[in-house]
């Protein structure tokens, strides 16, 4: 499913991470693992890990704040926050109802769980929302503690996530241009299983048994992701791309889901986008699922790899298994 353009651009950027860096040295201690395995398989070198005392509500608010302040912003002036997540605080109430009371919000507040893809499918939302003219300005955050969910003795996973958060301000009346200028979305449900936590929820409630079975963590079919993710990037990528009546060598920085840089590479060798080009951050916050492309864009931004005008793809795929692409045309607005 795809769409056209929303005069809809991001006004400011913001984002969190945990101070602690778990390293691949860290590892090698605690699970049958090497770095030289760790970095070849996955391109990660460390990941940021969540105190005790921060949540993904904390890390949002940190994030969400941050990118009210760069767009000259007050709380005040928001009228919808969109927090994507697949490690919520708790299963009820959502956690951007801790969002925004962290924020001193009372507008409109929803999660959207779609995984490593959340935060473009949530920018789709939240754009096509003020497109219509219900609401002016909307706050989305990837805010993930995937720590939490990681089996800490399985090396397939524990090796991969990690923690943080990222933010973006959305506002209507984008000027010269700048905004959403195509997209596409999708879902083959047929594949949930490949990525899933299947203990917690309506299916197979917590107990005594499922605890003890290690069914609350992140369980993965690693290859058949790679398989797969690499090819729905592709399609859903070329698809936005000709919506929008580009072609990759238009693309001014092509911005994944930082998944695995084997991945990574991949996906950039089929579409024809070189590594100059893309952003990459996998190595130093390791896989950080709907928080990976804000925090991804925001270090962009602040490297001044990002100018007014620029068209930016971005790209995501997760557990579902979704998929998301979106083509921007970079620009704070009017």
């Amino acid at each position: 499913m795809g769409g056209g353009a929303t005069a809809t651009a991001i006004a400011g950027w913001g984002m969190y991470l945990p101070e602690y860096r778990l390293t691949n040295a860290q590892l090698e201690r605690t699970v049958d693992t090497n770095d030289a395995w760790i970095v070849e398989r996955t391109g990660i070198r460390e990941r940021r890990i969540a105190a005790a005392d921060e949540t993904t509500s904390s890390m949002a608010i940190a994030a969400g704040a941050a990118a009210i302040k760069d767009a000259g912003l007050a709380p005040g002036d928001i009228d919808l926050v969109i927090v994507a997540t697949v490690s919520p605080d708790q299963i009820c109430p959502a956690t951007s109802a801790f969002v925004s009371d962290g924020l001193g919000l009372t507008c409109g507040s929803f999660d959207l769980g779609a995984a490593c893809a959340g935060f473009a499918y949530a920018v789709v939302v939240a754009s096509s929302m003020i497109a219509t003219g219900g609401i002016g300005t909307a706050l989305v955050i990837g805010s993930e503690a995937l720590s939490r969910f990681t089996d800490p003795g399985d090396r397939s996973t524990c090796v991969i996530f990690g923690d943080g958060a990222g933010a973006a301000v959305l506002r209507g009346g984008a000027g010269a241009g700048a905004g959403l200028l195509a997209w596409d979305l999708g879902c083959d449900g047929s594949a949930a299983a490949l990525i899933e936590v299947p203990a917690g929820g309506s299916r197979l409630p917590a107990s005594a048994a499922t605890v003890a079975s290690g069914q609350h963590y992140f369980q993965m079919q690693g290859n058949e992701v790679f398989r797969r993710a690499v090819r729905a990037v592709v399609e859903s990528a070329t698809l936005t791309l000709d919506k929008a009546g580009l072609t990759p060598a238009d693309i001014d920085l092509f911005v994944p889901h930082q998944a695995n840089v084997r991945i990574i590479d991949a996906i950039g060798n089929r579409l024809g986008i070189p590594p100059e080009k893309t952003a990459v951050n996998i190595d130093r916050y390791g896989n950080t699922s709907a928080a990976s492309i804000p925090l991804a864009l925001a270090e962009a931004a602040a490297e001044g790899r990002l100018e007014e005008g620029d068209l930016v793809l971005v790209s995501g795929f997760g557990a579902g298994m979704t998929w998301a692409s979106l083509v921007l045309r970079w620009g704070a607005g009017s």
